[in-house]
Formats: C-alpha cells, structure tokens, sequence
C-alpha cells in the first residue's frame, strides 16, 4: 500500500507544477498544451515511484476527464449551434440590431447589463456567451473597442447572470455542497455579487468615457446595411430562453434548438450543406473583411483547440487530486487556523488556487467545500457564507484560466485570449475581494443559528 503523500513532498511537486506553467507561458510564450502534456508526464513519474500501478494511474487520469464528460460533449453541440444560427441569420440579426442601436459612450456597461439579463434567464454563461455575447463582441469590434475589453465586459455580465440564477449548474452545485436552501444562497450571494457588478459597470463606464473609437455612426450604419435581418430567425432564441426558463437541462435544451435550427436551414439548403455546418462552421458572402471575420465561425471542429486542452487539464487534476497532492498539501494549512475571517478567507484561496492547478470550475469549487467544511461547522460560520465563498473564487475564477474549461471556451467562442480579457472581466476579479472585504468587516456575514 502507498504511503501517504507528506506536506513537503506535495509542496515540492505543486511549486514545480506552477513553474512549468510559467516558464512556458510566460517565458516562452507557448500554448498551454506544451506545459499540461510537460506536468502530465512529471506527475504521473512521481505517481509511479510511489509505486502505483500503471493501471491505476491510467484509471485516475481517465476518472478526472471523465468529471467534465457532460461540459465537453456541450461545447461540441455549442459549436454545431453557433454555426447554425450564423447561416440561419439569427446572429447577424442580433448584431444588426446592436448596430443600429449602437451608444458608443455607453456601450461597455451596456453590454454588462445584457449579458447580465440574459445569463439570469438562461442560466448558463456558455450559452450566453456563445449567443448574444457573440453579437456584442461583433458590435463593439465594429465600433473600434480593443477586442479583450468586449469580451471582458460581456464575460463580466455572463458570470453575473450564472451566479444569480436559480437555473444555474455552478450556482446549485455550490448550494448543494454547503447543505443550504438554493434560494437563501442566491440572496446571500447579493452581498458580493451587487458590489462587484456596481463596480464594474463604474469602470466600464470610465473606460467608454476615456477610449477614443475610430468608427463612427455612419460607418456602423453602413456595416448594419450589409446584413439582412428577419423576424423569424429570431425563433431559436426566443425557443433557447423559453426553455430555460422551464427549466430544462442544458444539452436537451441545445439538441432542442439544433433540430429546430436545422430545420429551418434545410429548407433553404442541402443536407449536404446541412452536414458542413455543424462540421466545419459557417462561410459567409459578405466581402466586408471585419464582418466576415465575425461570421465565419462555428462547427464541431472549432471546439476541439478547447477541447484538448480542457481534456489535459482534467488529466492532470485527476491525478493530483486521486494521489492526494492537493490534500496533503491544503489539510495542515486549514487545521492551523482559527479564526473565521481565517477560515473564510482560505475557503477563498483554496478555490483560486485550485482552479490554476486542476482547471475545472466544478473541481475547484467541489475540492474547497470539502477541505473547509468541517472547519465552518467547528467555527459555527453560517453555511450559506461557505456557499457564497466558493462562488466567488472556485466559480468565477475559471474564466481567468488559459486551460481551465470556462476559459478556454470563452477564449474560442469569442476570438479572444484568455490574458487579453483576464485584466478586463472586473467581475470575476472584483468577486474574491467583495468576499475577503467582507469576511474581514463582517458585513454581509449572517449569523450561524440564522
């Protein structure tokens, strides 16, 4: 039988993990896949010296891919849509319209505010991002905005809107680890939510004041003329909203639209082409060069960039997590502390740092939960602030990740790197501050026997 894995030897293998990532990344400016495959195989060393078969190794990889089997097989049916609603006219439609009613002062709080209502009723920040932020990333590229400022904002309003709907995965998986009503967390989850989202639409609102564009309204007008809107492609939308809001799951809410989808673009065209779309994505006419780069984009084989590194990333926590590295690293750092500003400000910790190691927004919220409850319950902290604490950091904080799931998919469905639209997606910044400010005053902070 193993031994154990001692502080020390899982400090030592978590520090070489994190300057493999950075020599690579940010020395040689290379893709997070080199760095994932480099730990894959270091750890994987390590976990054979300790004398684990390769079987089990083998077997503990595969287990922590297969923790986000349901995220991967959605990013390929958000694929298949994207394509569809692109030759269906259903995004160019919303992107006219955002042309038309374009404010160029008030456009980046704007787009918060959208990405904000629309991630609430749907309930999913990959399909809002992956739907209307599309058109905005379209609308304010077109308007002369740094790309990774868009992307910020419109991430900014979809994390929002995740986290503060009742329909959300992430939202009930957090209730559901700290053992509290779904309801009850979401109105705690106010106390940092509203704070972090004020504050990003003051600074949204500052950098709209301060960037000077080059389009103006008659070039956006012109660029509105080269699209031909119509009222019925707006029918997978309204269908996408009216399912959510009934409260049907994701996938069979995407395979829903996908056929409605399909079968109104077969009417106009082949099953031949049909096939090609959701294959390899949508080509369109238009000569406009900034539009066409916009338009030409969906299909299965888009996602599979971020599903690779998704894949590795999950590898590696499955091994980390299945060797007890994580554990025996984290468990003498949180019997240690006593207090619970301590407590609550670990919890937050935990979750960042576990997303940069594991890579998995349910991972990194899941992992967390476990180290720190019991210390909660030793501590008398009410349960609904474990809750909120593993929102603002294992949730949020995935976005940030180059090879976490939700930033790698939000990096491919809107053309962005993750480092660009790191520094500007305020929100999932701002989130873990709200939270440690609030552990450290005691606003926000319910009592244990409330």
């Amino acid at each position: 039988m193993n031994k154990s894995v001692t502080f020390k030897q899982s400090m030592v293998l978590l520090i070489t993990v994190i300057l493999i990532f950075s020599i690579s990344i940010l020395g040689f400016g290379l893709s997070p896949n080199v760095p994932l495959v480099i730990s894959l195989i270091f750890v994987m060393l390590y976990a054979k010296k300790r004398q684990t078969s390769w079987q089990d190794i083998q077997g503990q990889l595969l287990k922590g891919i297969e923790q986000a089997l349901a995220p991967l097989f959605l990013f390929l049916l958000i694929g298949m849509l994207i394509g569809l609603w692109m030759e269906t006219n259903t995004i160019p439609t919303l992107l006219w319209t955002g042309l038309k009613l374009a404010n160029v002062e008030w456009f980046l709080p704007s787009t918060v505010l959208i990405m904000a209502i629309m991630g609430t009723m749907v309930g999913s920040a990959f399909t809002t991002l992956a739907t209307v932020g599309v058109a905005l990333m379209g609308v304010g590229t077109a308007i002369g905005f740094d790309p990774g400022i868009v992307a910020g904002a419109a991430l900014s309003g979809a994390i929002f809107g995740d986290k503060s709907s009742p329909l959300s995965d992430s939202t009930n998986l957090a209730s559901s680890i700290a053992g509290t009503d779904l309801f009850a967390h979401i109105k705690n989850l106010m106390w940092t939510t509203i704070p972090a989202l004020l504050g990003s639409l003051l600074l949204f609102t500052f950098l709209s004041k301060q960037i000077k564009v080059a389009s103006d309204v008659h070039e956006l007008q012109h660029l509105a003329s080269l699209l031909s809107p119509n009222w019925w492609s707006m029918v997978p939308l309204i269908l996408l909203v009216v399912m959510a809001w009934r409260h049907v799951p994701a996938i069979p809410t995407l395979l829903m639209n996908i056929a409605v989808t399909g079968i109104i673009f077969v009417f106009n065209h082949s099953i031949q082409q049909f096939s090609d779309v959701i294959m390899n994505g949508s080509t369109t006419t238009i000569k406009n060069e900034m539009l066409a780069s916009l338009l030409n984009r969906g299909g299965m084989l888009s996602m599979m960039p971020t599903v690779i590194i998704i894949m590795l990333a999950l590898a590696l926590g499955g091994l980390l997590t299945q060797q007890g590295i994580l554990s025996a690293f984290m468990t003498p750092l949180v019997t240690r502390i006593k207090t619970q500003a301590g407590v609550i400000t670990g919890t937050v910790i935990t979750g960042i740092s576990a997303n940069f190691l594991i890579g998995e927004q349910y991972l990194a919220t899941i992992l967390p939960g476990q180290l720190w409850k019991e210390s909660f319950v030793r501590l008398k902290i009410n349960p609904l602030t474990l809750g909120r604490s593993l929102e603002d950091s294992g949730t949020v904080i995935n976005y940030l990740v180059p090879w976490g799931v939700a930033g790698s998919f939000a990096a491919q469905t809107l053309g962005v790197s993750v480092t660009s639209f790191a520094p500007f997606t305020f929100f999932a910044l701002l989130s873990p501050i709200c939270s440690l400010i609030s552990a450290w005053t005691g606003i926000g902070q319910i009592k244990h026997d409330e």
